[in-house]
């Protein structure tokens, strides 16, 4: 039977709502007034609170957000495997966007939070620190599967499919289906019903999720024109002083605010090629002209430590793992993927009109991360094979978490040198702007309820994410890494929005097959047989 296109117009928003939910507008925009403020009044008691919640969050709630990234990306894989994956987004017969063009944007959209950033440096962090799933002596050629792997667990599936699989689908659903705005409420909707979808509670619900990602995004904005600066003043000699840094952030927002303003069809897509052909190009060079044996090996044995240890790592908790390690790593990092759940899921169902609910799913939870295990092991497994020949070391430098450190050591040991490590700035600087404007136009998004927010809206957004970096980098880089220790409080009630997905994503997911005829006619099919 031959699917026609029967995609309905964008669902429009009331007038009054065009520059965005007043709630949802007061709260987040209150919060970054008030976490501002209080810094300038007193940076220490700000460090010392949110210190403090950060670590009984990571010690109390762990396992919660572990299990809950498990469970999303094994029931994700079900949904995906099942016949009612067939189903369409949007009911478009036609992708609305091109192959190649959406798998760039989900690329750089999801990996550039800060995938780039740490992805020379945790591998070698891993390589010189045993972590604590394994046993191997720290520093020797028998650690460097372990080191890879942790690397993997930290940004491959479990890391993937919390930011757009199950909740991609319901919001898909939701949304083309059924006319709901896309808002993180609307994922509440099948639990909650009416009361959540209007009133003050949907517009904190929503506030709590655009401030997770306000507090995830600003982070790898203010650490990207720290590493810039360090990058341009070891390269050439530039001051590395905030002035300098305050032109990197100008120049940072000026690109991803026109990329948000002029929309997806052109300035997000645009970009997100431009940077997936350069990243083509630096892997390529990496790969055949750097220790191209090394890194075949160390990928091979990587994947392997990855999949045999893979639930030994998941399910890793402070009882067998010290307080410290799972703060600054595992919770860590699984607490900022949740954080952003809710709107890369509305990011991830608006670009992926036209494909099929399985394609989305896969493209998300299984070939993305695969796409990053690989990158992590071009650059990773280079700087493990430079500090364990003794051409590079990073002991001293990654034990105090000096990642920008590492990325340009690492970078200048490469094929090419200081080129090298220029091309390396370049595309994380673009990496961090696709961040930029693919979150400016998701809080817009969730603003307006719609996926055509008003322009000026996704300016706003971009550039107050900016200043706030800016504000913060003024009193010291260390108060970024407090906004960033914020991501793992915001992960608690934004876990509570992504939870019923576990449940209503594989319910979503069989109401669009239905509505598009799929079970009808498998259920014909069988009776012929």
């Amino acid at each position: 039977m031959t699917q026609h296109n029967i995609a309905t117009p964008a669902v429009s928003a009331p007038r009054e709502h065009r520059l965005g939910d007043p709630v949802v507008l007061t709260l987040s925009v209150g919060f970054i007034l008030l976490f501002v403020a209080l810094s300038l009044y007193d940076v220490d008691m700000v460090a010392g609170a949110i210190g403090a919640g950060f670590a009984w969050t990571a010690r109390t709630l762990g396992s919660y957000f572990q299990l809950l990234l498990l469970l999303t990306f094994f029931i994700g894989l079900g949904v995906a495997v099942s016949p009612a994956a067939s189903a369409k987004i949007g009911n478009r017969a036609t992708p609305e966007i091109s192959t190649f063009k959406w798998l760039s944007i989900i690329m750089c959209t999801l990996l550039a939070g800060g995938g780039v950033f740490f992805a020379a440096g945790e591998p070698v962090y891993h390589f010189v620190v045993t972590p604590p799933a394994f046993s191997t002596e720290a520093g020797t050629a028998e650690a460097v599967a372990g080191a890879l792997a942790q690397s993997f667990m930290h940004w491959g599936f479990l890391a993937w499919a919390v930011l757009g699989s199950l909740t991609a689908v319901v919001l898909a659903h939701a949304h083309y289906d059924k006319g709901q705005p896309l808002q993180p409420r609307t994922l509440l909707y099948p639990v909650l019903g009416e009361r959540v979808m209007g009133g003050t509670f949907g517009g904190v619900v929503d506030a709590l999720c655009v401030i997770a990602v306000v507090a995830g995004t600003v982070g790898p904005i203010g650490f990207l024109a720290t590493q810039v600066s360090f990058g341009l003043h070891e390269l050439f000699g530039v001051s590395e002083g905030y002035g300098t840094q305050l032109v990197i952030l100008v120049a940072l927002a000026a690109v991803y605010v026109t990329s948000a303003v002029t929309g997806i069809h052109r300035g997000i897509q645009l970009l997100s090629r431009f940077n997936v052909f350069l990243a083509l190009a630096i892997a390529a060079v990496i790969f055949l002209f750097g220790p191209t044996l090394f890194l075949t090996n160390a990928y091979t044995q990587g994947i392997g430590e990855y999949l045999t240890s893979f639930f030994a790592m998941a399910t890793m908790t402070a009882e067998t793992a010290p307080d410290w390690w799972m703060q600054w790593w595992t919770v860590f990092f699984f607490a900022w993927f949740i954080g952003y759940g809710p709107l890369m899921a509305i990011f991830v169902a608006r670009i992926s009109r036209g494909r099929t609910i399985r394609q989305m799913i896969l493209a998300v939870a299984v070939m993305a991360p695969i796409a990053t295990t690989v990158w992590f092991t071009l650059l990773g497994g280079s700087g493990i094979h430079y500090q364990l020949t003794g051409a590079i070391d990073l002991t001293e430098a990654l034990n105090n978490f000096q990642f920008d450190v590492a990325t340009l050591t690492v970078a200048q040991a490469l094929p090419g040198g200081t080129l090298m490590a220029l091309a390396i700035l370049v595309l994380t600087t673009i990496f961090v702007a696709t961040t930029g404007d693919s979150m400016s136009y998701a809080i817009a998004v969730v603003g307006s309820g719609h996926d055509r927010p008003s322009t000026l809206v996704r300016a706003f957004w971009g550039i107050a994410m900016a200043l706030m970096a800016g504000i913060l980098l003024y009193m010291g880089a260390g108060q970024i890494s407090v906004l960033q220790q914020f991501i793992v409080l915001t992960a608690i009630p934004v876990s509570l929005v992504l939870l019923p997905s576990l449940w209503t994503g594989p319910q979503a997911a069989l109401a669009m097959a239905r509505s598009q005829g799929l079970s009808t006619r498998r259920n014909l099919e069988q009776k012929h047989d």
